[in-house]
């Protein structure tokens, strides 16, 4: 074991522990409990705001297995990463103070809270528990295998060893804190994110010769690895901004980001967070992408994407600071982790027993539920991730859409358009979820544009008609919604 490396990674993870059991002097049992545990009791500032959105969205796709795409495809593919710096920006411009207006007035501690209350349909909860389940499961097997690659590759042990050693950390962490200790960690790992993107860009740069130097040697090597296109010429103008969807805008729809926007203190903070977290974001989304390109340069060769990023480091950065820098992609690793399993463990305790099978549950119980479904969560995903896919981009993009096709026009059209109903946002979550399966599975080069866009249009599309199609059904119903949903009192 390179103990030079190993040692400031231990002290990382051994300060998470401390902020857990900082976190739990805050958690109470009952209503209290579960509003403190899954939002952190709605009062983050600006900055923390923020930086949990980054460090939530900032995942091992963006520090591994991004690099790792950008190393094959050159700069075509920094060019579709930066869609992602809109991300924060359009999260809470779009949800922003009426999401979390509506969720304080109808007391939503969960997304699934907020679409039972819109669409007052248990099948709309169900429905939508069974999507965050299954697509986040898939995502947090990518973070769970981002993070045992990690360990595996700087500490010099077997995989299986790493990643068990990933999995005790992040469920010890998550379990004792829950969302506070998430949103203060957060912070902290953001930062450190922002500056170990900074040290391996610039430690790649010099040890590249400069740019001018790079860019010369990859177009020696193959002209298109400095255009648009990629290097197979696969990037065509039409799949870029197809992308910006995916990973830009229809980030609305991730119920791991949207939460996020029930969980802030006031419009002040909200305000501020959009800037911060639109930096931040862009500056490591470019770092990060960049410094995968420039690193086929100073470690050609590499055959497997998701290794550059610690070889690279590795190679460059003298033990000590490898250390430090290497704990920025752990750091997004975890706190994606740690977002997910709470959502998770959420949609399991409180959107489906609590309401569904056991209202009644004592507050004792609960607390004890929510940390025990929280643990096996955990668990079942350390198992799945024993054997590992090449690149784990691809798992955790293929979760990002499912969630989106599922989410997207519920959430939005559900906050502004009165007429949707329960009936519309079934015919959607369903059309777009398995429209998406069958596209990304079978006709991925449809059109030309990622597997994302059609479902998302068909979803919008069946949204909107079935809707006015059923709008006679129900309407003493509709219209208490509306009441609650737009009625201002004078």
């Amino acid at each position: 074991m390179n103990w030079g490396v190993a040692i400031p990674l231990i002290i990382f993870l051994c300060s998470l522990f401390f902020f857990g059991i900082y976190a739990t002097k805050y958690l109470k049992h009952g209503p209290d409990f579960l509003q403190e545990y899954f939002l952190g009791g709605r009062n983050l500032g600006g900055l923390l705001l923020a930086m949990t959105m980054v460090a939530t969205y900032g995942s091992a796709s963006s520090f591994i297995g991004g690099p790792g795409i950008a190393y094959n495809m050159g700069l075509g593919w920094v060019l579709l990463s930066m869609s992602q710096v809109v991300t924060g920006y359009f999260t809470l411009a779009i949800l922003g103070k009426k999401f979390a207006i509506i969720s304080r007035k109808t007391k939503a501690v969960t997304l699934n809270d907020f679409l039972r209350e819109r669409y007052q349909s248990k099948w709309v909860v169900i429905l939508s528990s069974i999507c965050i389940v299954v697509f986040l499961f898939a995502s947090m097997s990518a973070q769970w295998i981002g993070g045992g690659r990690l360990l595996e590759s700087f500490m010099g042990l077997s995989y299986q060893s790493a990643l068990l050693i990933f999995t005790l950390s992040v469920l010890i962490f998550v379990v004792i804190g829950g969302f506070r200790a998430v949103a203060i960690t957060d912070t902290v790992l953001g930062m450190i994110m922002l500056i170990g993107t900074i040290i391996i860009l610039v430690g790649t740069i010099i040890a590249g010769g400069g740019v001018p130097n790079i860019i010369e040697k990859l177009t020696a090597e193959n002209p298109n690895l400095i255009t648009p296109f990629g290097a197979d010429g696969s990037l065509t103008p039409l799949y870029v901004s197809s992308f910006w969807l995916l990973v830009g805008v229809g980030v609305v729809g991730l119920p791991q980001i949207a939460v996020r926007a029930m969980s802030y203190k006031n419009a002040k903070a909200m305000h501020t967070a959009m800037i911060i977290g639109t930096l931040v974001t862009g500056a490591i989304m470019l770092g990060m992408h960049l410094t995968g390109v420039f690193a086929r340069v100073v470690i050609p060769g590499i055959e497997v994407g998701d290794t550059v990023m610690p070889q690279l480091t590795l190679t460059i950065l003298p033990s000590w600071l490898a250390g430090i820098v290497l704990a920025a992609p752990i750091a997004a690793v975890i706190s994606t982790v740690n977002a997910l399993l709470l959502l998770v463990s959420s949609s399991l305790v409180k959107d489906i027993y609590i309401n569904y099978i056991n209202s009644k549950a004592t507050d004792q119980f609960i607390k004890k539920l929510t940390l025990s479904v929280t643990a096996i969560i955990g668990i079942l995903v350390y198992i799945v991730s024993i054997e590992p896919p090449d690149l784990l981009i691809w798992l955790n993009l293929f979760a990002f859409g499912g969630l989106e096709a599922a989410f997207i026009w519920p959430i939005i059209m559900g906050l502004y358009w009165k007429k949707g109903n329960a009936y519309g946002a079934l015919a959607s979550m369903i059309t777009g979820v398995s429209s998406y399966i069958i596209i990304d599975r079978l006709f991925p080069d449809l059109l030309g544009v990622h597997p994302v866009v059609v479902p998302v249009f068909l979803s919008f599309i069946l949204y909107v008609l079935v809707s006015l199609f059923t709008q006679y059904k129900k309407p003493t119903q509709q219209q208490e919604i509306i009441d609650k949903f737009w009625y201002v009192s004078k």
